[in-house]
Parts: C-alpha cells; structure tokens; sequence
C-alpha cells in the first residue's frame, strides 16, 4: 500500500536548493565565474568586465589556451570560411544530416597524428572519455576496469557509466597496479584507464612500464592525453610520442579544446573499437556534431603544430623560466614535470582571497583551484604560461604574486627545492605575427 506524506511536510525545491548552494559557500567552494573577453591578437590580454560595469585590460594566466592556437590567424581564417560557406551549426546528429565534410578531414588527420587506424570525434574531451570508457566497459564481458586515482571526473563518469566492475589503483603506483592485475588473472576482460600529464600537478604517467604490465596481464590500455596533445612530441601527439610508446597504447583519448585551440574531443584506436564506440555509444549516436567551421579550425591547427616546432619550444621556455622566477621568489611552487605551475595556498577562503587581489590589485587572472578538484589541503593556484606570455608578463607575475602573499599573510614554506634563475635567456621569440607583446 503506497503511503502519502502528512500534510505540512510538502517538498520545499526552492529551499533544497539553496540550501545546497549554501553550503558551497559555507566551505568556501562556491564558484564564480569571471566575465572575460579574450582579445585575438593581443593574447594574453583580455576585457574583464568587474560587477560594478568597470572595464579593465588584464592578463590571462590559467588557460588552457596553452599555445594561443585560438588566436592564430590561419585557425580563424579556417574556421570563418567554413562558416561563410558551410553554415554555422552541424544540422543535427550524424546519424540524421550525414557528417560534414571538414569532419570527415578532422578525423583523418587525428587518426595520422597518433598512428591508429581511425579516430573519432565528439563534442568535448568530457563526452569522449564517458562515452569511450562506458562503452568498451560495456562490450566487454565481464569487464574489469583499473582507474588511476587521480583520474579526470570524466574518465570516472565513465567508468561508473560502464557499470561494470572496477578497482582504483594508487596514483602511479605500479606494484598496486601489477597486484590487481595479477588477482584479476590474465583471462579476464580488463581496461587500464590513466591519464599521459595530471594537469593539477603537472606529473606524469609511467605510461611504457603500464604498457608492460597490459601485455604481461593481457589487458587492454586507455591514455588520456588531453593536457598533452600539441604540446609534445616530434609532431605534437603528445607523451605518447615524445615517450616512444604511441603503438604499445590501445585507445589514446585527446581534445582540441585545449593546445588545438579550438573545441572537441576525440578518441584514435583501432577500426572495430572506433567502430564499436561509433556505433554503440550514446553519447556519440545522439548527440549534434561538431560544426563544420569548428571541425575546419581544429584541423588547420592541428596540421600546423604537425610540422611548427616553434609554439612548442617557446612554450617549454617560458613555462621554466615562469617556475624559475616564482621559486627563486620563494613562492612554494609545487613539483611539476610539465608545462603545469601550481602555486600552492593550501586554504579555499585564502585561495580565493588571493585570486580576487591578483585580478583587482594587479590585473593577474589565475582562477582558484579548490575541492573537489584537488584534496581539501591542496588548494592551488594553478599557473599556465604559453609562448605568448613575454618575459615582462613574467616578471610581472611574480611580483604581483610576491605581493599578494604578503598581503594576505600566505604561507611560503618550501613546497619544492628552489631553483636559481638561468642567466642568458635572451627575450621570448615571437610567435604570430598578429600578437601583441
């Protein structure tokens, strides 16, 4: 017999909530989002527009931008004249208005640029990695699945999407790994999940000794190499390719929203599993494609970063001079083995004071980072320098970050050993032509 609730205790929604956004607040983990206009060819410039309807010119340090590929004159002109000629939306799904032409390219040069036979566009690196991982979970009976610890949130949606079982091995931890492997035995169906760069630390994966415990234990291996896709490698395929192991990795997952500059995500496998995926996951089946001027700007940039070793290596400069500078300031920057710079606060009230006097004092955007996207206690700034951040920009940073943390009486206990800063470096190279300095 169904029971109906007393009168006088109806669901109050308004009220569950606000209340649920209160408590973000209470914890000091509500978000806020600044409103930023991105100026093309002046990059990392921007407009921030303050609530009070003040205007003011500021420097971007936290994009993933991390090459300005988004602002490179062939990236626009590819994406306005697909555009121009194609329209501006996709028209629907695939499945329903066929897939457009410069998609149809996109996934060729995806597939050439990690040496797969097939890749596989989506919306965005969150949708590729849920619907891959659930899918294949799926079609594998079974399925056994063994998830880095400090997975992205969109390769645990996948994972809890695949409904299968799963086991969490500790970060990079390769005798926690090689002991589930080794339970599991070599004849059942198992999917090892990590990332190439953890973009929060800027660490890296042991990716050729992961490799050696799936063949050793016959399972299959997924990578997401999103925060390195562009950024490394003889052409830009990121860890994968610089490390030598492109061929030992089953499905490499990667996105053009972040070193591409443009938006998307993708996977790149074998034929039957992108054919698999294709055909079986709904987040690819019913989901719109991606517009032909995107799809268009995405494969300009990427064939360009196939051949220019310069955004790369201009990059790698400044994001060490960056560490270097901070260090040598005595700001606990944290261990990276990457272009990541996390400064460390270890506070979310503090982190979010420091980011608010940075952009108001000094005209410096770095967004907070809180739980849950780092451990409570790990509050960070994270920095992310590119090849169009200039030694002045650079300079600049460290003094307003030198400022803010006396200001606000933040910690400067030594996170990292310090590094001296390297004589001779001579001024950053420029890069596009159209960039301001």
């Amino acid at each position: 017999m169904r029971t109906r609730p007393h009168r006088g205790t109806r669901m109050n929604y308004a009220e569950t909530f606000q209340n649920a956004v209160a408590a973000l607040r209470d914890e000091k983990r509500y978000r806020v989002f600044a409103d930023l206009e991105r100026v093309a060819g002046a990059y990392p410039r921007a407009i921030w527009r303050a609530e009070n309807g003040l205007q003011r010119e500021i420097t971007v340090w936290c994009s993933n931008d991390y090459l300005g590929m988004g602002q490179h004159p062939d990236v626009i002109n590819a994406l306005t004249e697909a555009t121009r000629t194609m329209g501006a939306g996709a028209g629907g799904t695939r499945n329903i208005s066929g897939t457009n032409h410069p998609l149809v390219e996109l996934e060729a040069e995806l597939a050439d640029l990690h040496g797969k036979d097939a890749a596989l566009v989506f919306t965005s690196g969150f949708v590729s990695n849920e619907a891959a991982i659930s899918t294949i979970a799926k079609l594998l009976p079974d399925c056994l699945i063994l998830s880095d610890q400090l997975n992205h949130a969109s390769m645990i949606a996948g994972v809890r999407g695949g409904g299968t079982a799963k086991k969490i091995w500790r970060h990079n931890d390769l005798e926690h790994l090689e002991d589930l492997l080794r339970t599991a035995g070599r004849e059942r169906a198992k999917l090892i999940v990590f990332e190439s760069v953890y973009s929060m630390d800027g660490d890296v994966a042991p990716i050729e000794r992961i490799a050696d415990l799936a063949d050793k234990y016959n399972a299959l291996t997924y990578i997401d190499e999103v925060h390195a896709v562009g950024m490394y490698g003889e052409r830009g395929a990121g860890i994968c390719e610089r490390d030598g192991v492109m061929d030992r990795i089953d499905i490499i997952e990667g996105t053009m929203a972040k070193a591409f500059g443009v938006m998307g995500g993708y996977v790149a496998a074998s034929d039957s599993i992108v054919d698999a995926i294709r055909s079986y996951a709904p987040g690819f089946i019913f989901t719109t494609a991606l517009p032909p001027g995107l799809a268009a700007a995405a494969c300009t940039s990427i064939r360009h970063l196939k051949t220019s070793q310069a955004e790369r290596t201009a990059h790698q400069r400044q994001a060490q001079r960056t560490k270097d500078f901070l260090r040598a300031a005595g700001l606990p920057v944290m261990p990276s083995e990457t272009h990541i710079v996390p400064v460390l606060v270890a506070d979310p009230d503090q982190c979010k004071k420091a980011s608010d006097y940075l952009l108001e004092r000094h005209g410096v955007y770095i967004q907070p980072i809180n739980y849950p996207t780092v451990p409570r206690g790990t509050e960070r700034l994270r920095i992310t320098p590119t090849p169009l951040h200039t030694d002045a920009l650079i300079d600049h940073l460290c003094h307003a970050l030198v400022d803010t943390w006396q200001a606000l009486g933040l910690s400067t206990g030594a996170v990292n050993g310090q590094a001296q800063i390297e004589d001779g470096m001579g001024p950053a190279p420029a890069i596009y032509p159209a960039a301001g300095g």
